[in-house]
């Protein structure tokens, strides 16, 4: 099941794959944001499976329809 959601005051979003937290992050892969233009993370477990997905900035990145949408 996807979940996400969104932190106003920081303008961070997190889009989770898993049981997270209960999965650990064992390795967390920064996406260059000079060609994003922002900062993107991608978080892996133990097992090299994608659990999660950061997005900072987020107003700027997600659609208000999408943010709307998310657990505050």
């Amino acid at each position: 099941m996807i979940q996400l959601t969104y932190d106003k005051e920081a303008d961070a979003a997190y889009i989770y794959f898993s049981n997270f937290p209960a999965d650990r992050v064992e390795k967390t892969y920064s996406c260059d944001p000079i060609e994003v233009n922002g900062m993107i993370n991608l978080d892996f477990d133990g097992k090299g499976a994608l659990i999660g997905i950061e997005v900072m900035d987020a107003s700027k990145k997600l659609s208000k329809e999408i943010l709307d949408q998310a657990k505050k």
